[in-house]
């Protein structure tokens, strides 16, 4: 995008607009009923108009956003409904809740569900992941009745947890580059901290929450439910190693980006290139997709039924009621990318270097600031990550008080999520919630999450160093 005509406005009006934007949105939302993909976009475009974006420029600003945003999202979530459609439609969700059922008890099954959900979102993305997930969390909530919420937010933490603090996620992975930890130290660090707030203010808050809505029914956005007959089902192995594969083709991507981040291994290695290819998250679900396609659906009824219409309208159905999720996410991403070209963050961020807070708490606080402002933790954890390393480095930390910096940073990046995170509307859409009940769960413990993550953190520095 060509540069942008950016007019100057004082630093205390541009958090006013940000303030005045935002609560502008969740009237149309939430009072109005204006549907949220055209209540961020006008929202976006009227923003950038008052924040000194001009005229001119403030449609391409928008646009930019919005095909950022819809370019990460759109294959990851295309590619995770038809496989959860599959995998739900298969009878293949059905097989994995009986396992784990018979295994941990109708009363662990929350419990199963989030450490499930632990293991599979340590090397993919929160949104990936979690779509994966959602069919065997409909099934076990649909099996064993009660509100949806008591399954599903538990493993909503898990994801949360996972996806803001531990490498090899992009924003811890990216912020303890930048201030030069050692991802290792990091990643040890992030779960010695993660998993007791994970424990807490993921799981135990979650079943917290989930009392508030004791009816809370289970969507149907993957397709209705339906009982198969024992010997049509996949075969348990069969539905695991589906699961795993997108898995171990991301983490053979992140052995080898390693090694070659080191000089391990040079850019023209065959096995590197070959990562690179199949193991970015969209191309291993591609692969997935596909491999579960054959195995769940064509082998298994070649003989019984023509499958090349049916599968196509399988594929068909899981597509369509997730293209709403999409527009809505990428108009998200257009409302982070206007907050972000005005500068508001950045100026916040300028303030609170300033007034020489300790290094935890002024890291904590950037992110903080960056995440309210544009939406992405990503972006929060890189920027504060950022514009902390000077300070940090300077200080000549050992490797576990500067892994505890750079998980302070990340937790922070995790707060207060709200309607500029396209994450918000993605799992809100998929769980079925409205805008007000997605702010009292999704970002409730999202922001649990941060400051428990960033008080163990500072109480390990403190030790540490």
């Amino acid at each position: 995008m060509d540069e942008i005509v950016l007019a100057e406005r004082p630093a205390a009006l541009l958090v006013v607009i940000a303030l005045v934007a935002i609560a502008v949105l969740l009237v149309l939302i939430i009072k109005v009923r204006l549907h949220a993909f055209f209540s961020l976009i006008v929202v976006s475009v009227l923003t950038g108009i008052a924040a000194g974006i001009g005229i001119g420029d403030v449609v391409s600003v928008v646009i930019a956003g919005f095909s950022n945003t819809v370019g990460t999202v759109a294959l990851l979530v295309g590619f995770g409904a038809v496989l959860g459609r599959l995998v739900e439609m298969t009878g293949g969700a059905q097989v994995l809740a009986d396992r784990m059922l018979a295994t941990f008890g109708e009363k662990r099954a929350p419990l199963a569900l989030a450490v499930a959900s632990l293991f599979y979102a340590f090397p993919i993305f929160l949104d990936a992941g979690f779509i994966v997930m959602l069919p065997i969390i409909y099934t076990v909530a649909r099996r064993l009745g009660g509100s949806f919420m008591l399954y599903v937010l538990p493993s909503i933490g898990a994801f949360l947890m996972m996806h803001a603090l531990t490498p090899p996620h992009p924003g811890p992975t990216a912020a303890a580059t930048v201030m030069g930890a050692d991802i290792g130290m990091v990643v040890i660090v992030s779960l010695l901290i993660g998993l007791p707030t994970w424990y807490l203010a993921g799981y135990r808050l979650g079943l917290l929450i989930a009392k508030r809505y004791p009816n809370m029914p289970v969507p149907t956005l993957l397709g209705e439910p339906k009982e198969y007959p024992e010997d049509e089902r996949p075969g348990f192995w069969t539905i695991i190693a589906v699961l795993l594969l997108p898995l171990m083709l991301i983490f053979f991507n992140t052995v080898f980006s390693t090694l070659e981040a080191d000089g391990v291994v040079t850019d023209d290695n065959i096995a590197y290139q070959l990562s690179r290819l199949i193991g970015t998250t969209s191309m291993a679900l591609l692969i997935t997709v596909l491999l579960a396609m054959l195995v769940l659906y064509v082998l298994p009824r070649r003989k019984r039924e023509p499958v090349g219409s049916v599968l196509e309208k399988l594929v068909d159905d899981a597509l369509a009621p997730v293209c709403s999720i999409i527009l809505i996410t990428g108009a998200g991403g257009a409302f982070g990318r206007v907050l972000t070209e005005t500068g508001i963050g950045q100026t916040l961020a300028d303030g609170l270097d300033a007034i020489g807070l300790p290094v935890m708490l002024a890291g904590f606080l950037v992110a903080v600031v960056f995440r309210v402002a544009q939406g992405s933790a990503t972006v929060a954890a890189t920027t504060a990550g950022s514009i902390m390393a000077p300070a940090v480095m300077g200080m000549d930390l050992n490797p576990i008080a500067l892994a505890a910096v750079v998980v302070g940073i990340t937790a922070g990046s995790i707060t207060f999520s709200h309607v500029n995170d396209s994450g918000f509307w993605l799992i809100g859409r998929f769980c079925g919630f409205d805008t007000v009940t997605t702010l009292k769960t999704w970002t409730v413990i999202a922001t649990a999450i941060g400051f428990m993550a960033f008080g163990l953190a500072w109480v390990l520095y403190a030790v540490a160093s």
